[in-house]
């Protein structure tokens, strides 16, 4: 199936069902190891419906959320599942994944040090959220801020990170990656006022699943800066999403005992959630993103969106499992 064009909603590869109208914009290499078993005709069938996921974005589009999200098979290149894919949507600290590739690419190139001493002095504080503020360490080398930001999504880290490598790199970076809907805004504050960028990031689906397909395919500026990414992105802890129906060890899933391949980020803020990632198996593998932007009024509201996501890790695992 290829993409969506606008306002056709939300549609898989097997029984297209709408979302409703189109949402406005707010704001390494691997190949999956096939056997030549062909599975029974009801399972393959399953695999491709993706009908839970459906019903569950369905539900949230119904009260008020907003939905973004692409599914693609890695090996067919195949649009497994998409919906309002080309939308620009809030994604918070999955917007750090470009940041990272360009720290990547300096480390490869020379022209950044991964052992420079970064002082945490030397930076506005983030209270909100984040590791480095608790620790001792008053300063950390640059590759350890990498990591830091991709496993932990530390936010002292991605400023550090940030500040080193400047706006206008990271811009040019995304340029050369041909992402046209996908931008890293501002860095983390605690407050934002009227003169700063209202989010930290922005993205579509589309884009963020691509990026990742690219990156496990050594395709993102070289094959050492995509293997590198795709190692400190291997790392992260916050399996909490799509991730939770994995079953994976959030502090320790980066060589699997069963084969599973999965590669993620995730995003947060005030009524965003979003994640991108690569899941695979040995029946197939993929490239994904969802994206949620919703009224975080209650409780209710916030497990409503969180419910989706593990929605659709569920179908995912069926997908490259079963």
């Amino acid at each position: 199936m290829g993409a969506l064009e606008p306002g056709e909603g939300l549609r898989n590869s097997s029984a297209p069902e709408s979302l409703g109208a189109a949402q406005e914009a707010s704001g390494a290499g691997r190949r999956s190891q096939r056997t030549s078993r062909r599975l029974p005709r009801r399972a393959a069938a399953g695999r491709r419906s993706f009908t839970a996921t459906l019903r569950s974005l369905e539900g949230l589009v119904d009260s008020g959320a907003q939905v973004s999200v692409h599914v693609v098979d890695l090996d067919n290149h195949v649009h497994v599942l998409a919906g309002d894919d080309h939308v620009t949507m809030p994604i918070a600290g999955l917007g750090v994944v470009p940041l990272l590739i360009e720290v990547a690419a300096g480390f490869q190139s020379g022209a950044l040090d991964p052992f420079e001493i970064v002082e945490r002095e030397s930076l506005e504080p983030v209270e909100t959220s984040g590791l480095w503020r608790h620790l001792h360490a008053p300063a950390l080398p640059l590759e350890d801020l990498a990591v830091m930001a991709a496993t932990a999504g530390d936010p002292i880290a991605v400023n550090a990170l940030l500040h080193k490598v400047g706006h206008d790199r990271v811009r040019e970076r995304i340029e050369s990656l041909g992402l046209r809907r996908t931008a890293l805004l501002d860095r983390f504050r605690d407050h934002r006022g009227p003169d700063d960028a209202p989010q930290v990031a922005v993205g579509s689906a589309r884009e963020l699943a691509g990026l990742f397909s690219a990156l496990v395919n050594s395709q993102v500026v070289d094959a050492a800066v995509s293997a590198q990414v795709s190692e400190w992105l291997s790392l992260n802890q916050d399996l909490s999403l799509v991730a939770a129906s994995t079953g994976l060890d959030p502090f320790a899933h980066d060589h699997d005992a069963h084969g599973l391949l999965f590669v993620n980020k995730t995003g947060r803020d005030r009524g965003v959630r979003a994640e991108a990632g690569v899941l695979a198996g040995p029946r197939a593998g993929v490239a994904y993103s969802l994206i949620v932007c919703f009224d975080d009024l209650s409780i209710t509201h916030r497990l409503r969106a969180h419910d989706a996501f593990r929605v659709l890790g569920v179908e995912l695992m069926e997908y490259t499992h079963c």
